[in-house]
């Protein structure tokens, strides 16, 4: 029974890839034109885009609305059934539509794709019928390649549908990168859970000013002492005279380096020389895999000038979520 299972998800997986790689060829081979086309008049478009289709076009249609809105470029899913009860109050003449429909036949489509050619609203569709009645009206057809689903009874979306997904995330990545979309704009739609952790920068959870344990090079080590047990974080940064970082001691340099006593050392005496730092703008994800590669507990964040501005330390990574 499991192997028979299993040969059934190898064959439907199998049955997609093939629809995704003719996908590919197709964006080689004619489809690259139009995808060029639709990109541009959602740059050039003041509105935003407005995404729909019936079925599971439409469950399709719901994330590639959501990926484009989480990525910078404001859209939203109308229902096409819906649309011709009211919701075609949504759309205006500076939007941009995207239709999905694999036959480009769906009839509670009509309504919608009247009004872009009424009110001359911009029209893309996503469809894998030319010459259907969708794609005839588009101003931007994208046309799929035909493919096998992998439902055995060739009835159930299921290779179309990951074709059409895969074009959204395309059309949705081509944006991001056209406009310059960075992590920092990214955080912006994403601020909670994990993600949103991961996204925050160094800067905004950085221990400052008076919490640094900040001691210069020619330091006795009983202040250099003092200062870690002040501060709690296990290390003290060492600077130079202009205020550069050149070094930190750690609770492991004092194990390592002072077992037989101090004997009159400073702080440059035992420190470890250039050390590991971070800048403010990097993310927390960033910093917690120079923790874990690096095996420490705290990251100086150190300014373009190289001069100590932050700490970080597992904790607060800890804390944060990103872990």
């Amino acid at each position: 029974m499991t192997a028979t299972i299993s040969a059934s998800a190898l064959r439907t997986i199998a049955t997609e890839r093939a629809g995704l790689d003719a996908l590919h060829q197709a964006i080689g081979n004619g489809l690259a034109e139009p995808f060029a086309a639709a990109v541009e008049m959602i740059r050039a478009a003041t509105g935003r885009v407005i995404v729909t289709g019936m079925g599971k076009s439409g469950h399709v249609g719901r994330k590639i609305a959501a990926t484009l809105a989480s990525t910078g470029t404001p859209s939203y899913f109308v229902h096409p059934a819906e649309a011709s009860h009211g919701d075609l109050g949504m759309v205006q003449p500076e939007d941009v539509v995207i239709a999905l429909s694999w036959s480009g036949e769906a009839v509670e489509l009509s309504a919608i794709v009247g009004y872009t050619r009424r009110f001359r609203v911009g029209l893309i569709a996503i469809t894998a019928n030319r010459d259907s009645a969708l794609g005839r009206e588009a101003d931007v057809p994208l046309v799929l390649p035909k493919a096998e689903e992998a439902c055995p009874n060739g009835l159930a979306p299921t290779t179309s549908t990951t074709m059409q997904m895969a074009l959204g995330d395309a059309l949705a990545v081509a944006l991001l990168e056209a406009r310059g979309f960075s992590r920092q704009d990214f955080y912006v739609y994403h601020p909670g859970g994990k993600l949103g952790a991961q996204l925050k920068t160094v800067a905004t959870i950085m221990h400052s000013g008076e919490r640094l344990p900040v001691v210069g090079e020619t330091a006795a080590m009983a202040d250099v002492v003092s200062m870690i047990t002040a501060k709690g974080f296990g290390c003290a940064i060492v600077i130079d005279a202009d205020g550069k970082l050149t070094g930190v001691v750690t609770d492991g340099d004092l194990r390592r380096k002072l077992g037989s006593g101090w004997g009159g050392r400073l702080a440059s005496d035992v420190m470890t020389r250039d050390p590991r730092r971070i800048a403010p703008d990097a993310l927390t994800a960033e910093a917690l895999e120079m923790v874990n590669r690096l095996r420490v507990t705290a990251l100086i964040v150190a300014d373009a000038d190289d001069r100590p501005v932050g700490l970080v330390h597992v904790h607060d990574l800890l804390a944060l979520g990103v872990a």
